[in-house]
């Protein structure tokens, strides 16, 4: 048993068990086919749950974990963010984090590793030696976290990841994953692609950084729809934007440059999106020409469909805040949670863009 101690305000969510499909408050879009599932899309802009990812094991429990109950609003929470709050996606998470813990009375004790993976691994260490409770980790990297693991398992401190997975053991290593399903975020963009250039052309692709999981399932579902769907659009080119604007302008630059009939353009995160966009611009093309989708589901992003650049945006929430605070409420008292929490993703098109600006990030 673990001496956990310190505070919070208690509420929201009872059980997050393997059943789990509670809606938290938090973010979601119109789905792009106009449709507004029941606490998602259109109402509030809340965070629904899609339920645990397909083959996930049977849920985490104190008792598997090694943990003892701690009452949350006596805790204090570390929280690790990756990349240096440039990107909107990072600026809304930590927002959505530290504005959950203000509302929950809970004590938060924050670092931010400014996209250098040696540095998380410190601060984490950092916190851990602060004497945190509990953990809540936005990786930058999926490997190499046994250093982190080992001493959160020496003074069983309960772990959870969010927006992208490390490769450990759950309910072993950390208690659960809460994100969204990158493979299926991937099939949606390439239906999109499939959608805006007829399913025929040749087609780029501007891959996020590499050693995460994101990276690897968008690119994987992408794909691996385009093969299976439309034989006649080819993927002939791919190279990383590092998901920033600067560089997935660069690429973009490149790619006109060696390949100036290109059809379409995925990029892997809207930043590089809009990044494409800018090269574009600056070769002279039309809007449209290019036809380009990402995701995420930035404002910029969607103003880019408004203004004709961008053909689609495949929403991937940032807003952890509710849900992880939920979670680790929900396992501190003994619930069982899953291992993974999988989070609804909805989209933005023509069709939906400019009434749905508001509710994006």
């Amino acid at each position: 048993m673990h001496p956990y101690a310190r505070r919070h305000r208690s509420a929201l969510v009872a059980g997050l068990a393997l059943s789990l499909a509670l809606t938290v408050t938090s973010c979601a879009k119109s789905e792009d086919d106009g449709a507004k599932p029941a606490g998602a899309a259109g109402s509030g802009g809340e965070q629904a749950v899609e339920g645990p990812s397909a083959g996930s094991k049977a849920g985490c429990t104190l008792d598997a974990y090694g943990a003892g109950k701690l009452d949350l609003k006596k805790a204090t929470v570390g929280f690790s963010q990756s990349e240096k709050e440039a990107n909107p996606f990072r600026i809304a998470e930590t927002a959505s984090i530290k504005a959950e813990a203000e509302k929950r009375g809970i004590r938060l004790l924050a670092a931010n590793a400014q996209s250098q993976f040696s540095k998380q691994i410190s601060d984490v260490q950092d916190l851990i030696a602060k004497g945190v409770d509990l953990l809540v980790i936005a990786p930058l990297n999926s490997d190499g976290w046994d250093p982190v693991l080992s001493a959160a398992a020496a003074r069983h401190i309960p772990v959870v990841t969010i927006d992208r997975k490390i490769n450990a053991k759950p309910c072993k290593d950390y208690v659960s994953f809460i994100g969204s399903d990158f493979v299926a975020q991937g099939e949606r963009a390439a239906d999109r692609m499939i959608e805006a250039t007829g399913g025929k052309g040749e087609v780029a692709i501007l891959l996020g950084a590499a050693g995460n999981n994101v990276t690897t399932e968008r690119t994987k579902g992408f794909k691996d729809r385009i093969r299976a769907k439309a034989p006649k659009l080819k993927v002939v080119f791919q190279q990383t934007g590092d998901f920033a604007r600067e560089k997935g302008q660069q690429v973009t630059e490149q790619l006109i440059q060696s390949r100036p009939g290109i059809d379409g353009i995925y990029a892997e995160n809207d930043e590089m999106g809009l990044g494409a966009v800018n090269a574009l611009k600056g070769a002279g093309k039309k809007p449209g020409a290019v036809k380009i989708v990402t995701v995420d589901g930035t404002r910029s992003a969607v103003q880019g469909i408004i203004d004709g650049w961008i053909d689609g945006v495949i929403e991937s929430n940032p807003r952890f805040g509710p849900l992880a605070f939920a979670t680790l409420d929900a396992f501190t008292r003994g619930k069982k949670v899953s291992q993974d929490i999988v989070i609804r993703d909805s989209a933005y098109t023509d069709a939906n863009a400019e009434a749905d600006l508001g509710k994006a990030f």
